[in-house]
C-alpha cells in the first residue's frame, strides 16, 4: 500500500459514528469519495497490519444501486496502492460468502506472499 495517503480520501475520510477515523489512523479507515464518473463511492480499507488480518491488505467498494465498474475499481487500487503492485479480486467457493452488501466488490494484496501472475501474454 502506499505510505502517504491521497489528499481525496484524505478529504473523503468518515470521522463520526460508528465507521469514524482520522488520519492518524494511515490507510485504514472508512471513505466517502466522488469516483472517476463522479458516481459517490464507499470504501472501507485496511492496510493487514492487524494480527486477524494475516497480512492481508484490503480495500472494498460500494456503490448504493450498482456494483462498481472497472473504471472505478482501478481508481481505487490507485489510490491505496502503488502502478506495479499487484492487486486481485477473489471469487471463494460460494460456501463461504459473506455479503453484507449486494453492490461491493473487494481488493486484495497479500504481503507475505505476494501474487504469482499467469504468463503476460494470458494477463
Amino acid at each position: 500500500m502506499r505510505s502517504i495517503i491521497h489528499p481525496k480520501l484524505s478529504a473523503g475520510r468518515i470521522r463520526h459514528g460508528p465507521f469514524r477515523s482520522d488520519d492518524t489512523y494511515g490507510l485504514n479507515g472508512a471513505f466517502h469519495i466522488l469516483g472517476p464518473n463522479a458516481a459517490p463511492l464507499v470504501i472501507i480499507s485496511s492496510d493487514g497490519e492487524e494480527p486477524v488480518c494475516g497480512g492481508w491488505q484490503h480495500v472494498s467498494v460500494s456503490l448504493a444501486h450498482r456494483c462498481p465498474n472497472w473504471p472505478e475499481m482501478c481508481f481505487v487500487k490507485n489510490l491505496f496502492w502503488n502502478e506495479e503492485e499487484t492487486v486481485v479480486q477473489f471469487h471463494p467457493p460460494e460456501s463461504t460468502y459473506i455479503s453484507n452488501h449486494p453492490y461491493c466488490l473487494h481488493l486484495w494484496r497479500n504481503t507475505k506472499d505476494g501474487h504469482d501472475l499467469p504468463p503476460p501474454i494470458l494477463v
